[in-house]
Order: structure tokens, then C-alpha cells, then sequence
């Protein structure tokens, strides 16, 4: 019995090693809340200004063609060359990035994955923390590790925007863990304009992840409406078929 217990000691013991080493590498970072709203669209026309200066680089969306994206959002084609489209694309491509797979595999250790439906995969809120959760790690080849993604292969592209982060730690069962981030250097925003900035990427990729969901959120509206009308018509027809049998 006495085995038992121990036994049970132990194996509690390692567990609570585990969940701590979990935080400390920044799994069990809260996720925090994205105002999705892909509806507005100066948000997701910043933001995929963001995408195309920060992230095609290394991230396509394959299965958006910019000529799509213009028209969901009233973008006229020489707009679109102007702020979003790259030097040699036409606007009925796709936003494909000029990043061999192979170069990837090479100076990241793994191919930067396309975007189109990363939305979809992680989630909006997901995003919306993993961009804002870059800190100082010197002990990682980019110099920078992520609260919710730890050992990233991804550089902390947003820097110059958000300015450096580094952590706070706590001890969690003997272990150090990450409790929070704090500034190291500041950026050219604001916090609040970071967060924007950051709301607006996300809102482009949550829209590129499904492009129809602007038309089927428009007509879906209406059809509940018209469903609507119809309960209450057939609640008075059954009314005035059952009248006399009441």
C-alpha cells in the first residue's frame, strides 16, 4: 500500500514538472481575444498592406487572387498595383511568394507554411496572440522565442512595429516559467497601434481563409429573416385551420 501511495507521489510529482516546463515554454499562454470583423474594410485593406510589406516574403496565399480580394473590398486594379500587389504579379494571380520551399527548409530549418487557411487551422484568437508574442531569446538562432509557439522557426517579423519584448518569470513546482512580457526597446507604435496593426493582419487572414463567407454572411442574413416570416405565417395559418376544431 505504502509502494502505492509512493508511487502516485511520484508520478503527481512529474506531472506537475511537466505542466510547468509547459508554461515555461509558453503552451499555456492564454489566448487572447481578436476583434474579428471582416466586414470592415479598411481593417482588412491595412492589414493585407501588412501581409504584402511583412509577410509574403516568406508566406503565400495560393488560393486568393488579388483580382477576388478587389473586388470583395472595391479595390480598382491600379490601387492594387499601388499598395498590394508585387512588382512583376498580374491581377488575376495568386499571392504567391517569391520564397523557394527549399530556401526555406535551409534558413529556417522548416518551409514557411502558406497562409491561406491558417485561419481556419489556428484560429483567430490563436493569430492574434502568436503575433503579439514574441520575446528576446538568445538562446534561439532568430534571437526571438513565442509564448504560444515555443521554439519557432519564424523571426520576430513585426519588431521594428512592436518594438523588443522579454519575459518575466515565475517559479511553477521549482521550475521557471514565463508569467508575463515586459518591453525592452520601443517600437514605432504604440501599443494600442500595434494592437490594431495586429487586428487588421488577422482580420485579412480570417477573409482569406474563406473569401465566400462575405457573400454567404450577406445572404444569410436575409434568409433567416425570410425564415422568420414564415413561422409566424404559418403560426396564424395553423391558427385559422385548427379555429374551428378548438
Amino acid at each position: 500500500m505504502k509502494n502505492h501511495l509512493d508511487l502516485q507521489k511520484k508520478l503527481l510529482f512529474c506531472a506537475m514538472l511537466l505542466w510547468a516546463a509547459a508554461a515555461g515554454a509558453g503552451g499555456a499562454a492564454h489566448l487572447q481575444d481578436a476583434d474579428v470583423d471582416v466586414f470592415d474594410i479598411h481593417s482588412v485593406r491595412r492589414g493585407t498592406e501588412y501581409y504584402v510589406s511583412y509577410c509574403i516574403g516568406c508566406h503565400s496565399v495560393k488560393h486568393l487572387r488579388y483580382s477576388r480580394f478587389a473586388g470583395d473590398y472595391g479595390l480598382s486594379e491600379q490601387e492594387m498595383s499601388k499598395s498590394i500587389m508585387m512588382a512583376d504579379a498580374r491581377v488575376h494571380d495568386t499571392m504567391q511568394t517569391a520564397m523557394r520551399s527549399r530556401d526555406g527548409e535551409v534558413w529556417f530549418g522548416v518551409a514557411p507554411p502558406d497562409l491561406s487557411l491558417i485561419a481556419r487551422a489556428r484560429g483567430a484568437d490563436w493569430l492574434y496572440t502568436y503575433l503579439k508574442g514574441f520575446y528576446l531569446d538568445p538562446s534561439r538562432p532568430t534571437g526571438s522565442n513565442n509564448l504560444v509557439f515555443f521554439d519557432v522557426g519564424m523571426p520576430n517579423v513585426l519588431w521594428e512595429l512592436q518594438g523588443m519584448q522579454k519575459p518575466v518569470y515565475r517559479k511553477t513546482a521549482g521550475v521557471d516559467a514565463i508569467d508575463h512580457l515586459v518591453p525592452a526597446s520601443q517600437g514605432r507604435m504604440t501599443e494600442a497601434q500595434f494592437d490594431q496593426a495586429v487586428t487588421d493582419i488577422v482580420n485579412f487572414l480570417v477573409y482569406a481563409a474563406e473569401p465566400g463567407q462575405l457573400q454567404r454572411i450577406r445572404t444569410g442574413k436575409y434568409v433567416l429573416f425570410g425564415l422568420l416570416i414564415f413561422v409566424v405565417l404559418f403560426y396564424k395559418l395553423k391558427k385559422i385551420y385548427w379555429k374551428g376544431i378548438e
